[in-house]
């Protein structure tokens, strides 16, 4: 059954050379170097702070700033991304790197640091935000471009224009309502599974000790005596910046059918909630019963809302791929890397599988057309997509859907969006040489080198 919503007219929010959708690693970074390059910028956020997945979520992990150089492992995502982990050091919101699975570094962080942080790198670019603003749809214009944005706010609707969009929504909100081409999931529409981040907290940190080791196995002998069951393995229990409070990465979130919660439904995504605070409790028993220093924890936070790893992805102009990722591939629109292996949490387990270490060099380069939907006659070529949503495989988005890939598609898209418009030029025609030369200028490493 339908019913009509009576056509209405929407008030215009405000004009601006490049509008970003979505505050996640890549908006907040797309956002800020576009307007430190010389544009108008508009930031829209549905919650009331950014940081994404990194804290709507609450991640607390920057997974993907290091690489594992042919043994030695390094950060290779700079740029404005340094800008953000000096603001967070500055707050002693941000742990040293710690080693994960005995291959590559990870970097735990205080998420309300992330929160001002963040907040501080975008005020001080001079882009504008918008928080509390979910966008519902878009108008295209006689030749196909995206022409206005509209947005439900608490102020009631309204719209937004711009002359470029970044889509930074996770989801590829923009693309697919502005017609461009994308997929969903693997060949069977199979999509990583999602997980509801946790923190525990008044643990005994000096019994704890490096209780991250022991657990998998304390699960595996709790699961074979019947005493607890686990919907997934690979459980990832660290201590936050003071070892009474551990970050708990464990539950999984699947529909009737058994396959992964999907992000865009809400049917679907309500019964993940539901069922991962039911995992929730499920687990703190079990940490509480059978793991030194955790038997008087409590559930110190649980995050806003599922960690969604995979919804929709755009089809680019290039699509990073699994080889791309195993073989460490070269390109030559490279706007930076990415050192993350393909991490696929798949029914029941999280499945790992990493460029040769340590004889290759363990990263590969993103490319710029990655960003680029594929263009056709009268559909939008106004748009660029960074994130967890541009052009990957399934398999390789597995990889460089983390939060230093998007860090480096975030900071490339906003610059060429600025540099398009001086330029006069559709985004995805920006010169890569110039595109280049400006990202090294603001710090950016491309690699191509050891």
């Amino acid at each position: 059954m339908l019913i009509t919503e009576p056509a209405r007219q929407v008030p215009l929010y405000g004009e601006y050379e490049v509008v970003v959708l979505g505050g996640g690693p890549a908006g907040l970074l797309a956002a800020a170097s576009a307007a430190r390059n010389g544009a108008s910028v508009l930031l829209v956020e549905r919650y009331g702070f950014l940081g994404g997945m990194g804290t709507a979520a609450g991640v607390s992990n920057f997974c993907g700033l290091h690489a594992n150089i042919r043994g030695d492992i390094r950060q290779v995502v700079h740029g404005m991304t340094d800008d953000l982990l000096d603001r967070m050091r500055a707050m002693d919101g941000l742990n040293d790197p710690h080693l994960i699975l005995g291959k590559i570094h990870a970097q735990a962080y205080d998420i309300s640091a992330f929160k001002c942080a963040a907040d501080g790198l975008v005020q001080a670019s001079g882009a504008q935000v918008l928080f509390h603003a979910l966008a519902t749809g878009l108008a295209r214009g006689a030749d196909g471009n995206v022409d206005a944005l509209f947005l439900e706010t608490k102020s009631g609707r309204c719209a937004v224009r711009a002359k470029v969009y970044i889509d930074c929504s996770g989801d590829a909100d923009i693309a697919q309502w502005g017609g461009l081409p994308f997929e969903k999931g693997d060949e069977h529409g199979g999509m990583l599974y999602p997980t509801l981040m946790f923190k525990v907290g008044n643990v005994d940190g000096a019994r704890a000790q490096e209780a991250w080791k022991t657990i998998p196995q304390l699960m595996d002998q709790a699961a074979a005596s019947g005493e607890f069951t686990f919907p997934r393995r690979g459980a990832i229990v660290r201590p936050q910046k003071h070892d009474y409070e551990w970050r708990v990465n464990v539950t999984q979130l699947a529909n009737a059918d058994g396959s992964a919660a999907d992000g865009t439904d809400a049917d679907s995504l309500s019964a993940g909630e539901l069922e991962g605070r039911r995992q929730i409790v499920q687990y703190l028993a079990f940490l509480r019963a059978k793991v030194p220093g955790f038997e008087n924890a409590y559930v110190l936070d649980i995050a806003p809302q599922l960690g969604i790893r995979e919804t929709r992805r755009i089809v680019g102009e290039a699509v990073l791929s699994k080889e791309d990722v195993l073989g460490c591939a070269d390109f030559p629109d490279s706007i930076g890397v990415n050192g993350w292996p393909l991490e696929m949490h798949t029914a029941g387990d999280v499945q790992w599988l990493w460029p040769p270490i340590p004889e290759s060099r363990g990263y590969n380069q993103l490319p710029f057309r990655m960003m680029v939907p594929k263009r056709a006659p009268g559909v939008a070529g106004n748009v660029l997509v960074a994130g967890r949503c541009a052009s990957m495989t399934h398999e390789g988005q597995s990889a460089a859907r983390v939060s230093g890939s998007c860090f480096v598609m975030g900071e490339a898209a906003g610059t060429a969006a600025a540099m398009a418009l001086r330029a006069g030029i559709a985004p995805g025609d920006v010169p890569i040489s110039a595109l280049q030369a400006q990202l090294v200028k603001q710090g950016v490493f491309l690699g191509g080198q050891d």
